[in-house]
């Protein structure tokens, strides 16, 4: 009772027992002898005091009084319920109490002789706005709500929080004005309301002890610790900030030692990784693991029993350990009581948190004591346990989200095939960050696996590229020299003479073929010679003005030159990719569902694409070489869909491009690794670059002993080096025929030696075409030029 009554509220507290005094005095004279005898006592024993109607502010009074006091209160405070009932005489919103039941008694006797009980939620504004509101509504009649829950939290013997919510019954409450009272309106009370947050209108309208709260109240308490911890587990859940790592964790811990009742319990947490049937640990500082102890992962076969394993894993229910000693014995030191006995616990509950039947991760509940956790409290779980479902589907949402940020930081996007790799890698990663350690992200890498590569290339691109740009420049050096030309008949000045002859000179110089450097000196010298003269131009008259818009109008903005011929072949080259890639990324989908492989194509001058299949990339799935030898055959019918699909496009194209088809067949496996500083897949090792440096050059290979390029239109090449993998092919090809995908025409022909490379063959089979006008009949490439010439 060491609180003062201050002057911070608008109600100044008196302690008086007047109202309840009243009823004893119309109880003394009432008709019932036994009540009205026991009135008269009552009434008595306060008479030498009459303080104690009038009332006081000082709280030491009530040591003085403690006797009288309790007299006066003790119908109020049944014997009969005073061991049931926690229940004391307090001032409202005032940490001042003056009787209590006995419950209440040893519930403060239990949480030791220095425990002050505290309103845990006062806050002075809050508080000030609760007692004017009690005035608006009993001296002015208003009606308003503003109710809110008051708590106290004691410890019990234990030392576990116990959370006891107050109801204040006001019936010997007695509001009077401390002189003349404020006028308050239904505008002021509209005000007040549109203002919660400003205490200092609240001030204004009804000031600092401007009323008397004459009595006391009673107050009814109840254990909610159950429920309160129920909703403390709820919050933290929500918000499930784990960046806060181990103090997240002892709030949580310390709700659930409230809801159970067991002070020394420690809460845990693992993940359970279906794809690999692993129990892992949770990537955040301060999250424990019991099943796994120090480890950052295991199967779940290792660190569970037959019996826990039945329990958390098919059937998705609680697995209870009440005496682990005990249990370690029958089962002689199997897992997981061995691992608790090895940390002193000697009560567990296991609970799986589990959606739909898929297991999410287990909630480790443990104790230094034997049944402190057993199958009857175990039920108290079952109210949390949808909130922690819905907050670990949160957080493994938030993890995956965390893990595709940091190899998107690392590796850019990966393959869908290979993600499994990265996100191992992505999960270390994460949990070497939170644990203090300099993370690296180590190098993926897959061996034993099958490489298959293709490429639809556009023939003579760079001969087509460099007649557009030709061309182009062709054009507006003509129009350069029209204008000045005109410039040197109105002005007669040698430099426009001497401008046109240079101007002529890059002319002649591009006529007839276009040099390495021919563009950037072309750039140049507009830039720095002509751009300057037309300015001056285009300021000295309306004629060279209107002649200069023209001109720029023909000017492309990001290139700043003529951009028309170069234009249609851009457009042209873009097309042919987006469409040739668009038919093998769809045809992709299906060739996964087969088998899964890694699969990555590049848009250049044409589409190309690496496969890479094998066991090591899809990490359980066994694999075969028959799915080899199935990925081969669809990747020759792909090509052979893109061949169509781009002659079905040629007619349309603005350039008129062909292109021209390969495949390179490796008979062997290699190893791949993901290279960190360039951000893609290449071939491991000294030995395997050949497969790479045969990649590079085999495009611009000749047929041996004469001039002829070995990519045509119109046939697809597939480079070899093996006689089998020559059978091989010629089988699809014949398969293929029988389909339509191909003509009689298949030769084999053997490759002239590349830098370092020799002994390659080709086969070169005539591909089949249809039209979109008959789909049904087939053509071969001279065929459809005919066609497409007609």
């Amino acid at each position: 009772m060491k609180e003062q009554l201050d002057n911070i509220l608008p109600l100044t507290y008196h302690i008086s027992f007047n109202k309840l005094l009243s009823h004893y005095d119309a109880m003394a004279h009432g008709k019932d002898d036994f009540l009205a005898s026991k009135a008269k006592h009552i009434l008595k024993a306060q008479a030498p005091y009459p303080e104690l109607r009038e009332g006081f502010t000082d709280p030491a009074l009530l040591d003085k009084y403690q006797e009288v006091i309790h007299i006066i209160l003790q119908d109020l405070f049944s014997a009969v319920l005073t061991q049931n009932e926690i229940k004391t005489a307090a001032l409202p919103f005032r940490d001042i109490i003056f009787n209590a039941s006995e419950r209440f008694e040893h519930i403060l006797k239990a949480a030791g002789p220095n425990f002050k009980p505290s309103i845990n939620n006062k806050e002075e504004e809050v508080t000030y706005i609760m007692a004017a509101v009690v005035i608006l509504n009993f001296y002015y009649g208003f009606n308003l709500d503003f109710k809110r829950p008051l708590f106290y939290d004691i410890p019990d013997a234990n030392g576990v929080i116990r959370h006891y919510r107050i109801l204040y019954n006001a019936d010997f409450i007695e509001i009077v004005p401390n002189g003349t009272p404020p006028e308050i309106t239904q505008e002021d009370v509209n005000e007040l309301l549109e203002n919660i947050d400003d205490l200092e209108i609240w001030k204004q309208k009804i000031p600092p002890n401007s009323f008397i709260s004459k009595g006391f109240v009673i107050s009814n308490m109840f254990d909610v610790t159950a429920e309160h911890a129920i909703s403390e587990i709820k919050s933290n859940l929500i918000i499930n900030d784990k960046s806060k790592g181990s103090n997240f964790i002892k709030g949580v811990e310390n709700t659930f030692r409230s809801l159970f009742g067991l002070a020394n319990m420690q809460i845990g947490f693992s993940i359970f990784n279906p794809d690999e049937n692993r129990f892992e640990k949770v990537p955040a500082s301060g999250i424990r693991s019991f099943i796994l102890q120090n480890k950052n992962y295991e199967t779940c076969y290792e660190a569970l029993c037959q019996e826990s394993y039945r329990k958390l894993i098919d059937q998705n229910s609680y697995f209870v350990i009440s005496d682990v000693d005990k249990h370690y014995q029958l089962s002689e030191g199997m897992p997981p009581y061995k691992g608790l006995q090895d940390q002193n616990f000697k009560s567990a509950l296991f609970a799986p948190i589990a959606k739909k039947g898929q297991l999410l991760g287990v909630l480790e509940l443990v104790s230094d004591q034997a049944n402190d956790l057993n199958s009857v409290n175990a039920q108290k779980l079952d109210d949390v346990i949808p909130y922690i479902v819905s907050a670990v589907l949160r957080s493994l949402e938030e993890e995956e989200n965390l893990i595709d940020a940091v190899i998107q930081n690392e590796c850019t996007s990966v393959h869908p095939s290979v993600y499994w790799k990265f996100k191992e890698e992505a999960k270390r990663f994460i949990l070497n960050d939170q644990e203090g350690l300099q993370p690296s992200f180590r190098e993926i890498v897959f061996n034993e696996v099958y490489p298959l590569y293709g490429q639809i290339d556009i023939k003579d691109s760079s001969q087509a590229r460099n007649m557009a740009i030709q061309r182009d420049l062709m054009i507006q050096l003509s129009e350069i020299n029209n204008i000045l030309t005109t410039a040197w008949k109105n002005n007669k000045l040698p430099i426009y003479e001497e401008l046109i002859f240079r101007v002529n000179n890059h002319i002649e110089d591009i006529k007839e073929v276009l040099h390495t450097n021919s563009e950037q000196a072309i750039f140049d010298f507009v830039n720095e010679e002509i751009n300057p003269v037309f300015e001056h131009l285009k300021k000295s008259s309306k004629l060279y003005r209107e002649l200069l818009l023209q001109y720029e109008s023909k000017i492309d903005m990001g290139t700043g030159s003529y951009y028309d011929h170069r234009k249609n072949y851009d457009e042209s080259v873009t097309l042919i990719n987006e469409k040739l890639a668009s038919v093998i990324d769809k045809r992709q989908e299906e060739a996964q569902a087969m088998y899964p492989h890694y699969f990555e194509r590049y848009k250049t001058d044409g589409v190309e694409h690496n496969l890479y299949i094998g066991d090591s990339i899809t990490g359980k799935r066994e694999f075969d070489r028959l799915y080899l030898y199935n990925l081969r055959l669809w990747q020759l019918q792909v090509m052979c869909e893109m061949e169509n699909r781009h002659y079905a496009l040629k007619p349309k194209l603005q350039v008129p491009l062909d292109v021209a088809s390969l495949v390179l067949v490796y008979n062997g496996s290699l190893s791949i690794r993901f290279r960190m500083d360039e951000k893609k897949f290449d071939v491991d090792g000294t030995y395997n670059a050949r497969y790479e440096i045969i990649k590079k050059r085999i495009d611009k290979s000749y047929i041996k002993g004469t001039n002829e390029r070995l990519t045509q239109p119109g046939k697809i090449s597939i480079v070899y080096s093996q006689k089998k993998d020559e059978l091989e092919y010629l089988r699809y090809i014949k398969f293929l025929k029988a389909k339509g995908y191909f003509q009689d025409k298949v030769e084999i022909v053997e490759l002239e030696g590349l830098q370092g490379i020799s002994g390659l063959k080709a086969i070169r089979a005539s591909v089949l075409y249809r039209t979109e006008n008959n789909k049904d009949k087939t053509y071969s490439y001279e065929d459809l030029m005919n066609e497409l010439k007609a």
